[in-house]
């Protein structure tokens, strides 16, 4: 009879899950250090031909004056007023799943592109070994951070950055993209991810990073990244604590 009680007692007992501790998916807060890859001349003359319809090879053929009507850097690209460069290189399957593709981030350099045109245009253009299949226009966003397969479909996402860097101020922003079925759709938009205020030597300057985490990750589902901000103080060496204001 005790026995039957007890086997009671315990199927009635609530059953306790332990929660899906988030994981890091990328962290500001750490200095990145990247390699630029090595590029072989002729890797980079058979990309761009294939990318760009006509471009410069020497910045210093650059027209001084040429006319690009209202959006200067179309006008540019479409006058073939460009010198573009292949800045970073990754391999995966981008468009679909189980393909052997890489995905080339080029500075397109634009002639004559000025602070306020970030210094030309960002493309990232995905080939199937020697075939182009998709280019893209990404918005300034010219590094890589990190390549991912958060909904685990076998297709890789690309964790992507863009910078600038004012009387001192660095900003760095940060978006997720994918670029499944060759179409390119912003899964996530981190706006603001790093704001170092350091070099400007004002009173009260501070670092302030973002930390992405990810919690129930599952096959076939896209999760919601999560962001955490934190804040520190411009010494050596950095007192993180957590702060919910403005980056």
């Amino acid at each position: 009879m005790k026995t039957i009680s007890l086997l009671i007692l315990l199927l009635a007992a609530p059953v306790f899950t332990q929660r899906p501790k988030p994981t890091i998916l990328y962290d500001f807060r750490t200095e990145h250090v990247t390699t630029p890859p090595k590029i072989s001349a002729a890797t980079q003359r058979d990309v761009l031909a294939k990318v760009f319809r006509r471009y410069l090879t020497d910045a210093n053929r650059c027209k001084a004056n040429f006319d690009a009507g209202d959006d200067f850097l179309a006008g540019a690209r479409r006058a073939g007023q460009i010198v573009p460069d292949i800045a970073e290189v990754a391999t995966g399957s981008f468009t679909a799943a189980g393909q052997n593709e890489t995905a080339y981030v080029i500075f397109v350099n634009e002639c004559n592109a000025s602070h306020a045109d970030n210094f030309g245009s960002k493309r990232v253009a995905i080939f199937s070994g020697p075939k182009l299949i998709a280019d893209f226009d990404v918005e300034f966003r010219g590094a890589i951070a990190l390549k991912t397969d958060l909904d685990m479909d076998g297709i890789n996402e690309l964790l992507m950055t863009s910078g600038d860097m004012a009387q001192g101020e660095l900003i760095e922003m940060a978006a997720l993209l994918s670029f499944k079925n060759g179409r390119l759709r912003v899964i996530q938009d981190f706006g603001t991810v790093l704001n170092d205020s350091c070099a400007t030597g004002t009173p009260g300057s501070t670092v302030k990073a973002t930390v992405l985490t990810v919690t129930n990750a599952a096959p076939g589902q896209m999760p919601k990244v999560r962001t955490d901000n934190y804040v520190a103080g411009c010494s050596k060496v950095k007192r993180w604590r957590p702060f919910k204001g403005e980056m």
